[in-house]
């Protein structure tokens, strides 16, 4: 892999296979393998941007395609009634994994409260 692709570049590609739930020219989606809640989707932009450190003024609707193709996808799959959660992790502290930039939806159970215990 060149030095900032990650795994999500070769799902894209189908080189890796994956639960893939949506897709349009500016984003995918699939199913996490490792899931924190009964119903966990990652919303990957196909544009190159590491972190939410990256983003630039100028890629504001990168975000907002984002947010809106997991509203979608809740809304579709009966999961926006009871609520759902989105996440997006930025760096080592927030706990990103795969430094491309993505959205966590979380949904399918009650999530509980942030903060610390």
């Amino acid at each position: 892999m060149a030095a900032n692709e990650t795994i999500f570049h070769r799902i894209m590609r189908r080189e890796i296979p994956a639960d893939i739930v949506y897709e349009d020219e500016h984003l995918f989606a699939f199913r996490d393998i490792a899931p924190q809640a009964p119903v966990h989707v990652l919303f990957v932009p196909k544009v190159d941007i590491a972190t939410m450190n990256d983003l630039q003024a100028s890629q504001a609707e990168v975000v907002g395609r984002l947010v809106v193709a997991a509203a979608a996808y809740a809304k579709r799959e009966g999961l926006a009634a009871d609520g759902y959660r989105v996440v997006i992790n930025c760096n080592d502290h927030g706990g990103q994994t795969v430094f491309q930039l993505h959205l966590h939806l979380l949904a399918g159970a009650p999530l509980g409260h942030f903060g610390v215990p």
